[in-house]
């Protein structure tokens, strides 16, 4: 075991704190390759000063099952001011030690098997009415209409609300989300400012939805019904101040990462035909016809390592930040309290070692007989991982796997030439130009061939 004063004679990782106050926050924001750039100069554990804090970046497997495996020992959650100001004190992904662990508990009922199977019918109508929207379009922009169709599942499945991108809470929620990650100035010119006017708004909006609902005693099969209704161990239910940040905490978490992931696949499988063909042929031998239910979409087994992949190679969340909650040690540098950590999804996922030429989207990497993944802990981490790992990651995979299952079977789309396919990663990846396609429907029972 490492002594304390071992541990504090140890080095700080290398790197550069930048400017003074705002250190490399602008870098981090704008520049994709800030992370490559700097492990390229210091190796996979680096310090830098971004967001108003010391950093240490840490990249690999290893990093992650050294920060997961430590939550509440070493580590505590740690966001940048602006996402905890805006996510609200109430937002489980702001909740630590004991208080956390009791509201997962209580939020986890509805991503329960019996609650995701009840959301099946409500995906899939919004899904068939996007779908013709776009059969009408036929040439149009891909990335903001993904955005209005997840965040109306979101709002349908968590309050009930009906094509809530049309709404005033749709209008709201995006100054919202840009704010989320921001340098935290609260005037009302910055881009912080007006995310916080926008969130004075959604939350006022979503506490009519619950006071009505309670009112009326009319219990919908949605999540916000459950959530209600949810008791812990000691038989506590959440307070409508909670409920209000919960709520606005599982929409962005339902929408924002689902939005990169759906997109991503789309990109992806059209500049991949022989993926979509064979994605299709899944579809044709399962038949074309056969209802959408929990146990049949686990035998869409191809389907699945295409859509793992897509999470592999552009993970719709970079990293996480954690607060060293005592001086520790990772890889012969030291660890000071106080400090951020930030690990890093996409820079794990692109390790050599572990998944041969990793820039190659190739489904067959996460065969049952490969399974690149698996020998190595925490080598695979689109949702995070530990106490913390992402709460809705069934209900994601499900959504995902709906839209994309009934897309392939009933659609085809090609991308439009000569768009800028370069992808900006905030606030999460998405194509520079927003994946302007073409959109057609398939003649019936006709197979894709390529």
């Amino acid at each position: 075991m490492t002594n304390k004063n071992t541990i504090n004679s140890l080095p700080l990782p290398p790197g550069d704190f930048g400017l003074p106050l705002i250190g490399e926050s602008i870098d981090f924001l704008r520049d994709p390759n800030f992370t490559k750039k700097r492990q390229e100069k210091y190796g996979s554990v680096f310090k830098t000063h971004i967001f108003g804090q010391p950093t240490i970046v840490a990249i690999g497997a290893d990093a992650n099952k050294y920060i997961f495996t430590n939550e509440n020992k070493y580590f505590t959650n740690n966001w940048p001011k602006s996402t905890r100001k805006l996510l609200g004190e109430g937002s489980l992904a702001v909740q630590i030690g004991t208080e956390h662990q009791k509201r997962r508990k209580i939020l986890a009922q509805a991503f329960q098997p019996r609650a995701l199977s009840s959301y099946i019918s409500t995906i899939e109508a919004n899904t068939y009415k996007y779908f013709e929207r776009w059969e009408k379009l036929g040439n149009f922009t891909w990335y903001p209409e993904i955005k209005n169709y997840t965040l109306d599942i979101a709002c349908k499945l968590l309050v009930g609300i009906d094509s809530a991108s049309q709404t005033q809470i749709g209008n709201s929620y995006k100054a919202w989300v840009d704010g989320l990650f921001s340098l935290g100035i609260k005037l009302p010119w910055t881009t912080f400012g007006k995310a916080w006017e926008s969130r004075k708004i959604l939350l006022q909006e979503i506490e009519k939805i619950i006071q009505e609902r309670i009112k009326s005693n009319n219990y919908q099969s949605d999540a916000l019904s459950l959530l209600i209704q949810a008791e812990d161990e000691e038989g506590n239910r959440l307070s409508i101040e909670e409920l209000k940040d919960q709520i606005l905490t599982l929409i962005f978490a339902g929408h924002e990462t689902l939005t990169s992931a759906i997109l991503c696949f789309c990109l992806l499988v059209a500049q991949h035909p022989q993926v979509r063909a064979a994605i299709r042929q899944e579809q044709e031998e399962l038949g074309l016809d056969m209802p959408i239910t929990l146990e049949n979409l686990k035998q869409m087994t191809y389907l699945e390592q295409v859509l793992k992949e897509t999470l592999r190679l552009i993970p719709p969340v970079g990293g996480g930040f954690r607060q060293v909650l005592e001086t520790c040690e990772f890889n012969g540098y030291k660890m000071p309290q106080g400090w951020s950590i930030l690990y890093q999804v996409g820079y794990t996922h692109k390790d050599i070692d572990i998944y041969p030429q990793p820039e190659r989207f190739d489904p067959e990497r996460f065969n049952l007989t490969k399974l690149e993944d698996k020998p190595k802990a925490f080598s695979f981490v689109p949702f995070g991982g530990g106490l913390r790992e992402c709460i809705g990651k069934e209900f994601a995979k499900l959504e995902i796997k709906i839209f994309a299952a009934l897309l392939v079977r009933n659609y085809q789309w090609e991308l439009i030439p000569q768009q800028n396919l370069d992808l900006v990663t905030f606030p999460s990846p998405h194509p520079k130009e927003g994946l302007k396609v073409n959109f057609q429907k398939l003649p019936k029972n006709e197979l894709i061939h390529n």
